[in-house]
């Protein structure tokens, strides 16, 4: 049997939606299962023995139709029994469809059947889940070739001793010894709307330096180094003796080897967090009030806390749409209790210390 599974977007929609092919190898152990993805999501995916291979859908084929053409024309040549597009967009749809799979399947948008003939219903936001429906959602996509009770649903990163070895060397190389925490912070979100407004993510630092004097480093890109420094200057000078500020990893494998070896992830929710949950590393995360929470608040439990305005003021979300508070996002970071925040963040770190 040969089975592609569809998921473009980001690396935390990526790494979610391996469960379906994690899934997939253990009820289908000979199985030959493919993954397509963007070329910069490749690296979560590197080393899952529930992956034969990665089919990177390029950004210049995207955009050119006779590219994209050929490119869905090389689908169809590797004749898969069944499609699982859990991406669902107008490129997704056509490869899919003209994959010439028996099962294609992805979620129901009314048009789809056009596309596909195992259409699922998603399960709708609103509904309580103590896992999240980011996940039971992708699981729902297995049901016309799983039928029985799925129990296998925490995406996992599989790192090489390689990796970790190189982690630990990192952190040698920066004098980094492991006799207190070493904490990793998500100081910035992959967009503005969900970055916490950065002088009082320099206050949760300078708290958890005091609380805890562990080591801090910051997860940022060169890219990003302006804006990871203006909260490092903004910190306490006590503070920034606990700051290793410049290492950082040049790349995805190199970051997560770097963070296998820390004692938890604290920041912005995001793809950072989602790689911590998957190297089983503690979290606490921060999310933007208008991310659906109900979808990516996943595997809570007392070493991965999150804090959501919805879970603190309710009524807000009952007068104004997640568009309208995205709009404003900056308005209503400020109406977090901060005090409240951080006396959850000591409890987080009575727990994990």
């Amino acid at each position: 049997m040969k089975i592609l599974v569809i998921q473009q977007k980001r690396i935390g929609d990526v790494l979610t939606s391996t469960i379906i092919s994690n899934n997939l190898k253990k009820y289908y152990p000979d199985a030959k299962i493919d993954y397509m993805c963007y070329a910069n999501c490749v690296a979560i995916l590197e080393n899952n023995p529930n992956i034969n291979e990665v089919i990177v859908l390029e950004e210049k084929v995207r955009k050119n139709y006779l590219s994209l053409a050929k490119f869905i024309f090389s689908i169809k040549k590797r004749k898969y029994d069944a499609v699982i597009d859990v991406y669902s967009k107008l490129e997704s749809n056509l490869i899919t469809f003209f994959s010439g799979a028996k099962y294609r399947i992805s979620y129901d948008k009314g048009y789809s059947n056009l596309f596909y003939n195992h259409n699922i219903k998603r399960v709708e936001v609103g509904t309580k889940s103590d896992i999240g429906l980011a996940i039971i959602n992708r699981l729902l996509l297995l049901k016309p070739l799983i039928k029985e009770e799925i129990i296998d649903y925490k995406p996992k990163i599989f790192l090489t001793e390689a990796e970790k070895l190189q982690g630990l060397a990192l952190l040698k190389q920066f004098d980094i010894k492991k006799d207190k925490p070493i904490f990793m912070f998500g100081i910035l979100g992959s967009e503005w709307y969900k970055t916490y407004p950065i002088e009082k993510m320099a206050q949760i630092i300078d708290f958890t330096v005091a609380k805890t004097n562990a080591t801090i480093l910051f997860n940022y890109i060169p890219s990003q180094k302006e804006d990871a420094q203006k909260i490092y200057d903004i910190c306490k000078n006590e503070t920034k003796q606990n700051i290793v500020f410049d290492l950082y990893a040049k790349e995805l494998r190199g970051f997560l080897g770097l963070l296998s070896h820390c004692d938890a992830l604290i920041g912005n929710e995001g793809g950072a967090v989602n790689m911590a949950k998957g190297l089983n590393i503690p979290t606490f995360s921060i999310f933007s009030p208008s991310v659906d929470k109900e979808t990516w608040q996943i595997f809570e439990d007392e070493k991965n806390i999150s804090i959501h305005l919805k879970d603190l003021k309710p009524e807000i979300y009952k007068q104004f749409t997640e568009k309208e508070i995205k709009v404003e996002t900056f308005k209503y970071f400020e109406e977090y209790p901060f005090e409240l925040l951080l006396e959850k963040l000591q409890d987080f770190y009575k727990t994990i210390l």
